[in-house]
């Protein structure tokens, strides 16, 4: 146990040096975030490279779930039950928040491509500053397909025939 906590404030050290380098946000933020101490779990001499990949498993699954809600053509049953009561509006929203995280998609592709410090830590920077309204959104989204499946709920009570 005490070799994790070791490489936890080794990677603590570096993320700071980092941080003073670039004026990125405090490794409590973006850990609290985006998990990213799993970066201790691996050796690297990219440490801020490390770091965005651990940013971007977080939007990677989120844009992954609005694809199912957007086009759940071939999604689990569970998906259907959420998209069935989506108002206009609702999926004006989703379809904003695809738009965010797929645009965010694609920087990483060219940052994985041509890699640059300096990139890794402005994508990291930027990611961030819009993260608050992306994670807004989805807290409104949850809000709807909570709704959506609590009514499915009670259609489901209701309409039993056994």
């Amino acid at each position: 146990m005490k070799e994790e906590k070791s490489s936890l404030e080794e990677l603590k050290k570096d993320y700071e040096k980092l941080k003073s380098k670039y004026g990125l946000p405090s490794f409590k933020e973006l850990n609290e975030e985006f998990d990213i101490e799993k970066a201790a779990e691996h050796e690297t001499e990219c440490l801020i490279r490390e770091v965005r990949k651990l940013v971007m498993e977080k939007v990677t699954a989120y844009l992954r779930f609005i694809e199912m809600l957007l086009n759940p053509s071939n999604a689990p049953m569970f998906f259907f039950a959420l998209v069935k009561g989506l108002t206009a509006s609702d999926k004006r929203l989703l379809e904003s928040v695809y738009e965010k995280l797929g645009s965010f998609e694609l920087e990483v592709i060219e940052l994985d491509c041509n890699y640059n410090e300096k990139a890794e830590v402005e994508f990291i920077k930027k990611l961030l500053a819009e993260w608050k309204d992306v994670k807004e959104d989805m807290i409104n989204l949850v809000e709807v397909l909570k709704r959506n499946w609590n009514q499915k709920s009670k259609k489901d009570e209701r309409g039993y025939l056994g």
